[in-house]
C-alpha cells in the first residue's frame, strides 16, 4: 500500500489524499482483519494442525487480493483489505509456530528468522512492482495499472504457498499431541536424522511425548487456562509484549507512510517512490546477514536491548532534523532525514524484526502454543498496528515530527526496562528445555532431568493405563532423588 497510496490515479479514483482518514481506514481495516485472523488461528491450529491452518490462510489471502484489485468502490476495497488482513493474521501467528516446532534448537533462530526475511522479500517485490506500475501514465487508459496491478500480484504468492505446502510435513509436535505418535516420529527422523544421530532423534521424540503427556494431565481445553496458570500467564504476557514492543519501534508506521515522511523532507514525485523502493531493500539484506551469522550466536535479549536503544536514538535524530527543515528545502538535512529513516530499518532488522517471531513462538508451552501465539499476535501485534495505521496519517499531517516522540517515550519508559529486567534468554535450548526457564517442567509433573530410562518407564506406564482405560498418575514420573544420586 506504500506505493498504491502514492498513485495519483488511486487517489483520484477514491477521491482522497495521502493524509486523510480514508487512507488510514484502508490500512487499519487490514490490521483489524488480522486481529481476528490471528485469534482464529488459536482454534484451527489445535484442531486442524499447523499445516492446514497456513493453507487456509493462503486461500483466504487469494480471495482478498482478488477483491482489492477488482474494487469498483471504497466499500469493496475495504472488504478486500479486511479479508486479506484476516489471512495475514492467521498466517503470521501459525507460520512461526510451524517453523519453531520443526527446527532443531541450534538453528531455530535462523529458521524462524526466515519469517521476517521473507516478509522483507515480499516488501522488495511489492515495492519494485509498485514502482514500475507507478510509471503508467496518469492521463491514459492504463492509469489504473498504477494500483490495480500491484494489488493483483499478491494473489500469486498466496497460491504458491497454498500448493507448495502439499509437499511439506506437518509439525511433529502437533502430530504427537493428537496421538499420531508414529507419524510424529517419522517426521522427526525426516527433518533431523543425518545417518548418525538416531539416539538424539529418539531422545527428542521421548522428551516431546512425555512433556505433552504430562501437560495434558493437568490442563483443560479453552482459553482461560492461559491466564489462570501463573507460569503460562507469564509466558503469554512476554510473548504479547514482544509483539507490542515491535509495533512501538514505529517500523510499520514507516512501512505504510514513508512516502508521507519523504514528502515532509521535500522528496516528491517519482523520487519519493524510488527512495521507498530502496528503503524496502535495506531491511531484508540486513536481516539476512543477522539470521545467518549472528542471531543464534548472540541470543535474543541483547539484540532486543540494542534495538530498542538504537531505534530510540534514531527517531530522536529524525525528529530533530525535521524540526529544523519544516519545508524540506535544506537538501543536506533532507538527506540526513532519509538516512535516519533507513537506519531505523537496519536496527530493526538486527533486533525486533526476526527476534519478535522467534521469541514469541519458542517461549509458549506446547499446550497453549496455538492459542497463546494467536493471542500474542492478534492483540500484541495486529490490534496495536490497527491503531497506528488509523491515526498515523492524521498525526503526520497535523503534528508532523512531534509524532516520533510517542515511540521515543514508550521505548524509554517501558520497552527497555521491561526487556532488561523481565525477559529470559532462550538461545540454543529445546522447546522443552525452555520450560525450565519459567519453572518446573510441565508444572512439576515431569522432572527437570529426563533420563532416558525414566521417560521410557513413564511412557510405558501411560500406555498400559490407556489400554486398561484408566488414568495415569503423572506425578509418578518424577525421578527419585536418591536414585538419581
Amino acid at each position: 500500500m506504500t506505493d498504491v497510496i502514492a498513485s495519483t490515479n488511486f487517489l483520484d479514483y477514491f477521491d482522497t489524499v495521502p493524509t486523510s482518514p480514508i487512507i488510514g481506514a484502508i490500512n487499519s481495516t487490514f490490521s483489524g482483519g488480522a486481529v481476528f485472523g490471528s485469534l482464529m488461528g488459536g482454534f484451527t491450529m489445535d484442531r486442524f494442525g499447523r499445516k492446514k491452518t497456513i493453507q487456509i490462510g493462503a486461500l483466504i489471502a487469494a480471495v482478498g487480493g482478488i477483491l482489492q484489485c477488482a474494487a469498483v468502490n471504497l466499500a469493496m476495497l475495504l472488504v478486500g483489505r479486511i479479508i486479506s488482513g484476516w489471512a495475514i493474521g492467521l498466517m503470521s501467528m501459525s507460520i512461526p509456530v510451524y517453523q519453531a516446532e520443526c527446527a532443531a534448537p541450534k538453528i531455530r533462530g535462523l529458521i524462524v528468522g526466515l519469517t521476517q526475511q521473507m516478509i522483507g522479500v515480499g516488501f522488495i517485490v511489492s515495492t519494485w512492482i509498485g514502482y514500475g506500475a507507478h510509471h503508467a501514465p496518469s492521463d491514459s487508459s492504463y492509469a489504473a495499472l498504477q494500483w490495480r496491478f500491484p494489488l493483483s500480484f499478491q494473489v500469486l504468492p498466496a497460491l504458491l504457498l497454498l500448493i507448495g505446502l502439499i509437499w511439506l510435513p506437518e509439525s511433529p509436535r502437533w502430530l504427537i499431541e493428537v496421538d499420531r505418535d508414529d507419524e510424529g516420529l517419522k517426521v522427526l527422523r525426516k527433518l533431523h536424522y543425518d545417518g548418525t544421530n538416531d539416539d538424539w532423534v529418539q531422545s527428542e521424540y521421548n522428551e516431546i511425548r512425555a512433556t505433552i503427556s504430562a501437560e495434558k494431565a493437568i490442563t483443560v481445553p479453552g482459553w482461560l487456562i492461559m491466564f489462570k496458570v501463573p507460569q503460562w500467564r507469564k509466558r503469554l504476557f512476554l510473548g504479547t509484549l514482544i509483539q507490542v514492543f515491535t509495533q512501538f519501534t514505529g517500523i510499520n508506521v514507516i512501512g505504510y507512510y514513508q512516502t508521507i515522511m519523504y514528502d515532509a523532507l521535500g522528496i516528491t514525485g517519482g523520487r519519493n517512490v524510488l527512495v521507498a523502493g530502496i528503503y524496502n531493500c535495506v531491511g531484508p539484506i540486513t536481516n539476512l546477514i543477522f539470521i545467518f551469522f549472528i542471531l543464534d550466536r548472540v541470543g535474543r535479549k541483547k539484540p532486543l536491548i540494542f534495538g530498542a536503544v538504537g531505534i530510540t536514538l534514531a527517531l530522536i535524530c529524525e525528529a530533530a532534523i525535521n524540526s529544523q527543515n519544516p519545508n524540506g528545502t535544506r537538501t543536506g538535512l533532507s538527506i540526513a532525514g532519509v538516512f535516519f529513516i533507513f537506519l531505523v530499518s537496519v536496527i530493526f532488522s538486527l533486533s525486533f524484526g526476526p527476534i519478535s517471531w522467534v521469541y514469541m513462538s519458542e517461549i509458549m508451552p506446547m499446550q497453549i502454543r496455538g492459542r497463546g501465539t494467536a493471542f500474542a499476535t492478534g492483540i500484541g501485534n495486529w490490534l496495536v498496528s490497527t491503531f497506528f495505521a488509523q491515526v498515523s496519517p492524521i498525526a503526520l499531517g497535523n503534528i508532523t515530527w512531534k509524532y516520533y516522540f510517542v515511540f521515543v517515550a514508550f521505548n524509554i519508559l517501558v520497552t527497555i526496562p521491561t526487556i532488561f529486567f523481565w525477559f529470559k534468554e532462550t538461545n540454543q535450548k529445546s522447546l522443552e528445555e525452555i520450560d525450565l526457564l519459567f519453572g518446573e517442567r510441565a508444572l512439576g509433573t515431569l522432572p527437570q532431568d529426563l533420563e532416558k530410562q525414566d521417560v521410557e518407564d513413564a511412557l510405558r506406564r501411560e500406555s498400559v493405563a490407556n489400554e486398561k482405560g484408566v488414568g495415569v498418575n503423572h506425578t509418578e514420573m518424577h525421578v527419585d532423588p536418591e536414585k538419581t544420586k
